[in-house]
């Protein structure tokens, strides 16, 4: 099973130009700068919004088809779609939210069925609660108990964790972990959250202005992002402009000639570094530079340094690094060091 959009749908002067395929029983997630159409996206392929053009289908089934005319409602897609804030009927208890999709059951199976999806979401002892009384992990755990009762052959995740307080979020994604290991069908998950991506989607779509990056791996995203926007979003914290030197890339903000394991291309114009890549540089080591420690700032076990190369330009941008914090401890020299940055660890950006 597969899910397939491509589709094109115009909002004033935005264009929204999306294609990629989510594959059965893989997480694809859509990154992009909030505003590019990753929100826009899922509400096209769940036919709340109608695309101006192009076709959906899943798993054979034509969805969308602007050409033949085919735009089936909504409740005939079979997608679950979370959104950011649950859309829970406030009306309704919680028994009552998930049992509306079960309306086609026989009662007694209905009322099973129901128990059985509050039990697996933890929720039973919140059944005749409304959704004004739960806490905001309780709406996204009936939220998804909904979901599932409606039987989707596909799944929609809309930033499901924005709302929620960093354990809580923790908490309730390993949750949701577990029920997509159960699921079957294609998954598409738009979030913000680099580390939420790294952890439940090993396939990666990128949107900037609207328009979509063919589908990667993460693991390739991560090594070679391509452009600037997708390096950001991929959690690159340093970049300067560069220009080509033979076999070389040169960074002139930073005072520096460095040997590249890229070849160089037409269209790039930055160099992408990783604050984790940037690391203290051993005897004869290649692509090795003094620094000055600016600032030093600790983010729970590691530690993420500030550094100005002692032969950047006035106002250069600067070089943050990141390291252990037994290996900054370990450090003989904390205010002037020397750095490195390994060939195969310089990014080439468009």
């Amino acid at each position: 099973m597969a899910l397939t959009v491509q589709i094109q749908k115009r909002y004033g002067d935005f264009l929204l130009d999306v294609d990629f395929t989510a594959e059965d029983g893989e997480a694809l997630a859509l990154l992009g700068a909030s505003g590019c159409g990753k929100s826009v996206t899922l509400k096209c392929v769940a036919g709340i919004d109608r695309p101006d053009r192009g076709r959906i289908e899943l798993d054979g089934q034509v969805l969308f088809d602007s050409a033949a005319g085919v735009n089936l409602p909504p409740q005939k897609r079979r997608m679950g779609f979370l959104f950011q804030s649950f859309a829970l009927f406030p009306h309704m208890t919680v028994e009552q939210n998930v049992a509306v999709c079960l309306g086609s059951l026989e009662k007694r199976r209905r009322q099973a069925r129901t128990a059985e999806l509050l039990a697996r979401l933890h929720l039973e002892g919140q059944a005749k609660l409304y959704p004004p009384q739960l806490s905001g992990g309780q709406q996204q755990r009936a939220a998804l108990a909904r979901i599932l009762a409606a039987d989707p052959q596909a799944l929609l995740l809309d930033e499901p964790f924005s709302a929620l307080d960093s354990f809580l979020k923790w908490q309730l994604e390993q949750e949701l972990r577990e029920i997509l290991d159960r699921f079957s069908g294609p998954v598409v998950w738009v979030s913000h959250d680099q580390g939420e991506v790294c952890r439940n989607c090993p396939q990666v779509c990128v949107l900037e202005a609207g328009a979509s990056a063919p589908v990667t791996t993460l693991a390739e995203l991560m090594v070679n992002p391509g452009t600037v926007s997708a390096a950001r979003l991929s959690g690159c914290k340093n970049f300067a402009s560069i220009r080509p030197g033979p076999g070389l890339v040169e960074v002139p903000a930073w005072g520096l000639t460095l040997e590249s394991a890229a070849p160089w291309r037409a269209g790039v114009s930055t160099l992408g570094v990783r604050a984790n890549r940037v690391h203290p540089a051993e005897a004869g080591e290649l692509n090795a530079f003094f620094c000055r420690v600016l600032r030093v700032t600790e983010d729970g076990a590691s530690v993420l340094t500030t550094l100005r190369p002692e032969a950047a330009a006035p106002g250069a941008p600067p070089l943050w690094m990141e390291l252990p914090k037994d290996a900054w401890a370990a450090l003989p020299d904390r205010e002037r060091l020397l750095a490195a940055i390994r060939p195969e660890d310089l990014m080439l950006l468009e």
